[in-house]
C-alpha cells in the first residue's frame, strides 16, 4: 500500500494486514535509525537528529475507518513511524478535511498527557478550512464511534483481537513512547537510560520517550505532505501540555513547520541534572533552534510551562515573530479569548487571512511619588484596544529560589485600574512591603468580528468574541525595589471583595457562562484574618432557596439561601468548614484558594486514601448577587 489512500482495499483487508503488523518480525527492512554498533551515542542536538530522514520512508497510510460528518471527510488513519529492532511501529490518529477541498493549510495536533488524539479538534479546524492530523501518541483515540481508552490500549497490547472492545491503535512495537499508563511501568520519560524496550543499549537521548513521539509527529508532516489536499508548505504544529513540549521539539526539529502554537508547555523543562538529556531534549535546547513564527499560551499559575520561564524562553527563540498569551489566575486551563490566539495565529501564517498586533510595550518604574511603583503600557493602535489590564503579584519566586509547584498554581495576581491617556496606558502599583518580588504584566483586549470558534485544550466546543496579546513581564527582586526608595503603603484591610467595577479579575472561572468563581486573594498580606477567632462574612441575595457553597482550599461550608429579594448575611466561622472528612479547620493561616460555588467537590487524601465529597447542587433561579465579602472579629 502507497503513502497515499488507497480506497481499492477493503477495510477488513487493512485491518488484517494491519493485526499482522503486530507479530511478524520485518527484518529485511533498514531500520530508521542506524544502529550505534560500539559508536558513541548523541550528545547534542543536532547529532540526534543528523542523518535521519523523515520523508524517506514509507508512509504505509492504513484507513482504519472512514465518514463525513458536517461536510467534512473524517478518518480514522494509522501511518509508519519507523522501523525499530526490525519491527515496524505504526502511529494511530484522527485526520480530516472539509470535503472536495484542495489547496488547504495543514496542522499537526499533538494531544497532553492522559489526553487523546480526538476528532472535534480535527472538525472544528476543517471548519476553519485547515486539514488536520491528531496524533495519538499515547494510544488513545475519541471520535463519535470509534474509540480506544486506556483499557483498549491494553486490549491492543495484549493483541485481544476477540474483545468487541479491540482496536487498531498506535503500535510503538518494540519501543515504548506510551503514557498513562506506559507499557512499561518503569518507562520514565525524564530518562535516557537503557532498558530491555530501548532502542539503545547505552545511555542514550534515542532511549527517551520525548525524542520518539517528536520522531512521530515529523512524520506527520510528513503524512500531511502526502495528501493530495494539502499544501506542504503550509504546515503548522500545535499542542497541550505535553503536547505543549511536543510542539516545541517538533518546531526546532523541523523547518517544515511554518507556524506553531504550543500551550502550558514547551518552556520549564530545563536543568533537570542529567546532563545528556539536558544537553538533548530539554525545552531550552530545541526553543533555541526556532525559527519560524511562534505564539505562547502561557497562563499565569500554569505549572508546567511557568510564566517566569516563559519570560527566557521568547529570548532563547530564534525567530523575531512571536506573541505570548498569559491569562491571570488560570492553571492549566483558559477561557475562549485566550486559548483562541493558537488558532489565529495559524490564519496569519498559514492562511494570510489576520494579522496580530504587535506585542504591547511597557515600561516599569520603580521612582513614583510616594515610593509607588507605576507601569506604562503602549498597545498596538493599528486595531483598537478594548481593554487594558495590568497584572501584578508578589508571590513569584525569590531569585535562585527553587520553583514550588503549589506556590506556582496558586499565585494571586492583583488587577491594577489603568488611565489611558494619548493612547498610553498607565497604572499604580501599591505594595504592603518589598519583602518579595514584584511581578508585573499587561494583556490588551482586542475585538473579534465576526466571533470565532474552535475547539479547547480538552476539545469541548468555544466561541471568542476578542482575543488577548500580552506583554513581557517584569520581575523586581525586593532588593531592587527598596534600593529604588519604593514604599510598603497598603495596609490591611477587613473588607475583602466589595463585588463593584471590575472585581471579577481578580477572581476566575473555566466556565465563564456559570456564576461560580474563585480567588486567591487571601493570599494578599491585606486580607489575612485579623484574628483566629474571625469570622468571614459576605452579603447574600437569591431569587430563589437554594445551596451556597463557600470553599477554603480543602474544606469548604454548606449555606441554605432563604430565598426572596431581601439580603441575606452569612456568617461563618472556622468550626463551619470541614473537608471530605467530616474535620473543622484548624485555623485561618495559610489559606489560597476562596470560592463562591453551587456546587463543589473536596477530595482529601489520609495515608494514601482518597476520600472525596460532593457538595450543593443545580442551582435554581437567577444567578445570586454578593456584597461586601468581609473578616469580622468578635467584638464587631
Amino acid at each position: 500500500m502507497n503513502s497515499r489512500f488507497n480506497h481499492s482495499v477493503s477495510l477488513p483487508l487493512i485491518l488484517g494486514l494491519a493485526s499482522l503488523s503486530l507479530v511478524l518480525p520485518l527484518k529485511s527492512e533498514e531500520e530508521s535509525l542506524a544502529p550505534l554498533d560500539g559508536k558513541p551515542a548523541p550528545k547534542n542536538h543536532d547529532d540526534l537528529w543528523s542523518g535521519y530522514d523523515p520523508r524517506k520512508e514509507p508512509l504505509d497510510v492504513e484507513v482504519v475507518k472512514e465518514w463525513e460528518e458536517d461536510g467534512v471527510t473524517m478518518r480514522v488513519v494509522r501511518y509508519r513511524i519507523g522501523i525499530f529492532n526490525g519491527r515496524k511501529a505504526m502511529m494511530a490518529g484522527v485526520y480530516g478535511f472539509p470535503k472536495g477541498a484542495t489547496d488547504l493549510p495543514g496542522l499537526v495536533q499533538i494531544h497532553g498527557g492522559g489526553q487523546y488524539a480526538h476528532s472535534n479538534a480535527v472538525l472544528t479546524n476543517a471548519k476553519r478550512g485547515y486539514a488536520t492530523i491528531s496524533i495519538s501518541w499515547a494510544g488513545r483515540i475519541s471520535t463519535r464511534d470509534y474509540k480506544v481508552n486506556p483499557d483498549g490500549v491494553k486490549l491492543f497490547w495484549d493483541d485481544k483481537t476477540e474483545d468487541p472492545d479491540y482496536r487498531l491503535t498506535t503500535d510503538w512495537a518494540t519501543l515504548d513512547a506510551y503514557h498513562a499508563p506506559c507499557r512499561n511501568q518503569q518507562n520514565n520519560f525524564a530518562s535516557t537510560k537503557p532498558q530491555a524496550w530501548t532502542l539503545d543499549t547505552v545511555d542514550s537521548p534515542r532511549n527517551n520517550p520525548w525524542f520518539l513521539v517528536t520522531l512521530g509527529a515529523r512524520r506527520a508532516l510528513t503524512f500531511l505532505e502526502q495528501q493530495a489536499e494539502v499544501d506542504g508548505q503550509r504546515l503548522g504544529v500545535y499542542g497541550h501540555s505535553m503536547g505543549g513540549k511536543l510542539t516545541v521539539l517538533t518546531t526546532a526539529a523541523d523547518d517544515r513547520v511554518k507556524a506553531a502554537a504550543p500551550s502550558c508547555g514547551g518552556i520549564s523543562n530545563r536543568s533537570t541534572g542529567d546532563a545528556l538529556y539536558d544537553a538533548t531534549v530539554a525545552d531550552d535546547v530545541s526553543l533555541k533552534r526556532i525559527k519560524c513564527p511562534i505564539i505562547f499560551l502561557s497562563p499565569s499559575n500554569d505549572f508546567h510551562g511557568r510564566i517566569n520561564d516563559l519570560q527566557t524562553a521568547i529570548t532563547e527563540i530564534k525567530s523575531n515573530e512571536w506573541r505570548t498569551v498569559c491569562s491571570p489566575q488560570h492553571n492549566h486551563q483558559d477561557t475562549a479569548p485566550y486559548m483562541i490566539t493558537g488558532l489565529l495565529w495559524m490564519d496569519q501564517f498559514l492562511k494570510g487571512s489576520f494579522r496580530f498586533p504587535a506585542t504591547p510595550t511597557t515600561t516599569l518604574s520603580l521612582k513614583g511619588p510616594k515610593g509607588v511603583p507605576s507601569f506604562r503600557v503602549e498597545a498596538d493602535g493599528s486595531q483598537p484596544a478594548l481593554a487594558v489590564d495590568v497584572f501584578y503579584t508578589r508571590d513569584g519566586q525569590m531569585g535562585g529560589e527553587k520553583d514550588d509547584r503549589e506556590n506556582t498554581k496558586q499565585r494571586f495576581w492583583k488587577h491594577a485600574v489603568t488611565t489611558m491617556k494619548d493612547g498610553v496606558w498607565t497604572a499604580d502599583l501599591p505594595l504592603s512591603d518589598t519583602d518579595r518580588p514584584l511581578w508585573v504584566y499587561a494583556n490588551v483586549h482586542y475585538p473579534l468580528d465576526p466571533a470565532q470558534s474552535g475547539a479547547s485544550y480538552y476539545y469541548s466546543d468555544y466561541t471568542a468574541d476578542q482575543f488577548v496579546i500580552s506583554s513581557r513581564m517584569n520581575m523586581v527582586t525586593p532588593d531592587e525595589l527598596q534600593a529604588s526608595g519604593v514604599q510598603g503603603n497598603l495596609e490591611s484591610q477587613a473588607l475583602i471583595e466589595a463585588f463593584n467595577g471590575e472585581w471579577e479579575k481578580e477572581w476566575y472561572t473555566y466556565k465563564p457562562e456559570q456564576w461560580g468563581r474563585r480567588t486567591y486573594k487571601l493570599r494578599d498580606h491585606r486580607f489575612l484574618a485579623p484574628s483566629p477567632d474571625a469570622a468571614l462574612v459576605i452579603d447574600v441575595q437569591s431569587d430563589a432557596t437554594n445551596t451556597l457553597i463557600v470553599g477554603l482550599d480543602s474544606h469548604a461550608a454548606t449555606v441554605s439561601l432563604r430565598g426572596g429579594n431581601e439580603w441575606q448575611e452569612v456568617k461563618l466561622d472556622r468550626s463551619d468548614f470541614k473537608d471530605s472528612n467530616g474535620a473543622t479547620l484548624a485555623d485561618w493561616s495559610g489559606i489560597r484558594e476562596l470560592r463562591l460555588l453551587s456546587e463543589d467537590k473536596l477530595e482529601t487524601r489520609v495515608n494514601g486514601v482518597k476520600n472525596s465529597l460532593k457538595l450543593g447542587g443545580k442551582w435554581s433561579g437567577p444567578n445570586p448577587n454578593f456584597r461586601k465579602l468581609r473578616w469580622e472579629t468578635a467584638s464587631e
